[in-house]
């Protein structure tokens, strides 16, 4: 098995304010990523580095994607190459019907039950959180991408939606052979769709990664993610 993106040393600022700083990360293909941390760590902006954001300025390192450096390339070269986002706040788009944006991304037909009360309507205008949600969701399974971004996909659903968009991205991502990065703060997401790696952020920095999110997510019930800094300090130290 390959590895679909490898992001070494990087660094970035947004506005005048360094986010990310010396960042290694390698995805493979196929593989289902977890990425946690406290709110404000740099979870987002790390997503928003590998999709090219324009507001994002890289100051040092790369991003290679399916071995191609895709550190300088627009939103729009690396979303053809097959990189989606599924954004944490989605921005309204007026003017815009759902549906005729489903069928401008078109790569795959995807059912539309979840959403085909909102088909008629301008993308997330007037949409409640977890319509947005379940909107982006939809939009990136059209895109059939080779790398699903899910920032907090799981964030404003009740029970029943969330099992919903669980069966979504098992059906229509991961068994498709999508990689997957997945933001999240709730463990149930996780025990459902069973990453094989999670990553745990803090001041912007990857600071662990380990096989076993079940050990990991044990841990920051009990100590908090204040547990996982003293963790850090300890290896270094040993």
């Amino acid at each position: 098995m390959g590895k679909i993106l490898s992001i070494k040393d990087l660094s970035v600022r947004v506005a005048r304010k360094r986010i990310l700083e010396n960042i290694n990360l390698e995805i493979d293909e196929g593989e289902v990523f977890a990425l946690i941390g406290p709110n404000g760590c740099g979870k987002t902006t790390l997503a928003y580095s590998i999709m090219g954001i324009p507001t994002i300025k890289v100051e040092k390192g790369k991003i290679i994607f399916q071995g191609k450096d895709i550190t300088r390339l627009s939103v729009e070269k690396r979303a053809r190459l097959g990189i989606a986002l599924a954004f944490q706040n989605p921005p309204p788009l007026e003017g815009i019907l759902l549906k005729y944006l489903l069928q401008l991304i078109g790569k795959k037909k995807v059912e539309f039950d979840l959403v085909s009360h909102l088909l008629e309507r301008e993308v997330n205008v007037g949409f409640s959180g977890g319509e947005k949600k379940i909107s982006e969701l939809i939009q990136i399974i059209s895109m059939k991408p080779k790398l699903a971004i899910l920032d907090e996909i799981d964030s404003g659903l009740d029970i029943k939606k969330l099992e919903k968009v669980i069966r979504l991205i098992e059906r229509e991502l991961i068994q498709q052979g999508s990689s997957v990065i997945l933001i999240t703060h709730r463990p149930d997401i996780l025990r459902k769709l069973k990453p094989q790696r999670v990553g745990v952020m803090l001041d912007g920095k990857i600071i662990c990664i380990s096989l076993e999110w079940k050990k990991v997510w044990k841990s920051i019930k009990r100590w908090g993610y204040e547990g996982c800094r003293r963790c850090k300090l300890l290896v270094r130290r040993s």
